[in-house]
């Protein structure tokens, strides 16, 4: 027999209390539901925000099983939990998704590897586990090329370009002389994205690539439609439904892509809601926050449609003290995350302007 989906009333439990908690929180209580928010800093983003929220270590086992207790299912925001946590808390309640999509996704080598043997094309790449290795990778590979840590990098940290050989002893050390993977350099003519969920009953829905502009390695804006090609948007949808299914995923994911050639080569994936997604707030009548809900939840999934064209610009840093002036642009819509202090490089909030469906 089926399981059931959890009805109005059931609590989430979010592993992460950033803004992806935030807006995961909202999108819950939209629909009658709970958030407990699980994470290891205090007063958290999406704890302003949430039902309750338990501040405890990723391996605090009395405060997981507590949290645990408390929930209907377990869900995440970011992907750099320990696995075991995970583990921990599927022994008692459902984790969506499962342990499965954060193993591949949190090491790039693993990463690049699923992807080629399910088929898909991603940029040439080789391990790194010592300085020497860079040299056979350029051999392989190419130059230039970037040479990434295996873990934990995001948002441009974590990566260094090299033009060439003489420069692996500095890059390596640079590195922290982590385990690493040198990705060849790739010339693209266009960077996209993909916001995709899986139901519990092996539904897929996606919703419009986003054309993406990256500044300093962040995120920058979001542009739907964008300089996307019907054929690229039906092969970027195609791609990630595979991805998706592959990793038996329940939820949202993003797939990032390069388009290069006459193909799309898949960048990274991140087994949660996206950056590139939140143009969907405005721009769909089901967000994709709340399409990420309906997953998890076993309810049935939104088709993803947009109603209107849409830009995502991110404020980052001291750019979201320029609220006043955001505000008061009638075609702006403002979303602040109450991150205090504003720091270099760190997500402050974000503003998206919406237009006619062209």
């Amino acid at each position: 027999m089926a399981e059931p989906p959890l009805p109005p009333g059931s609590t989430i439990g979010i592993l992460g209390g950033g803004q992806l908690g935030r807006m995961l929180s909202m999108a819950a209580a939209r629909l009658g539901m709970r958030a407990h928010i699980y994470a290891p800093e205090p007063d958290p983003p999406a704890g302003h925000v949430a039902h309750r929220v338990t501040t405890a270590g990723w391996d605090d086992h009395a405060a997981l099983d507590a949290f645990a207790a408390t929930v209907d299912v377990v869900t995440l925001e970011f992907e750099n939990i320990p696995v075991e946590t995970l583990h921990r808390l599927a022994s008692s309640r459902p984790v969506r998704p499962g342990p499965g999509s954060l193993e591949v996704s949190q090491d790039r080598l693993a990463e690049k590897r699923f992807l080629n043997a399910a088929g898909i094309a991603t940029a040439r790449f080789h391990p790194v586990d010592g300085e020497e290795d860079i040299a056979r990778a350029i051999v392989a590979c190419g130059a230039p090329g970037i040479l990434k840590t295996r873990r934990l990098g995001y948002d441009g940290k974590g990566q260094i370009r090299i033009e060439a050989a003489g420069e692996a002893g500095a890059a390596w050390s640079a590195l922290g002389r982590r385990p690493a993977i040198y990705e060849a350099f790739v010339d693209f003519g266009l960077e996209l994205s993909v916001v995709a969920a899986r139901g519990r009953d092996g539904a897929v829905a996606c919703f419009d690539p986003a054309e993406n502009r990256h500044e300093a390695g962040i995120l920058r804006r979001s542009t739907v439609p964008g300089a996307v090609s019907a054929a690229q948007r039906v092969e970027a949808a195609l791609i990630a439904g595979r991805i998706l299914n592959a990793l038996d995923h329940v939820g949202v994911m993003g797939v990032e892509f390069f388009a290069a050639g006459n193909g799309l080569l898949v960048n990274e994936i991140a087994p949660r809601v996206h950056n590139s997604g939140h143009w969907t707030i405005e721009a769909c009548t089901i967000d994709q926050f709340e399409q990420h809900i309906r997953a998890i939840c076993g309810w049935p999934l939104g088709d993803g449609a947009r109603h209107a064209d849409a830009v995502m610009e991110n404020l980052i840093g001291a750019e979201a003290g320029d609220w006043p002036r955001i505000a008061a642009d009638p075609a702006a819509a403002l979303h602040l995350y109450g991150k205090d202090p504003p720091r270099p490089g760190r997500k402050m909030g974000h503003v998206t302007r919406i237009r006619p469906r062209g």
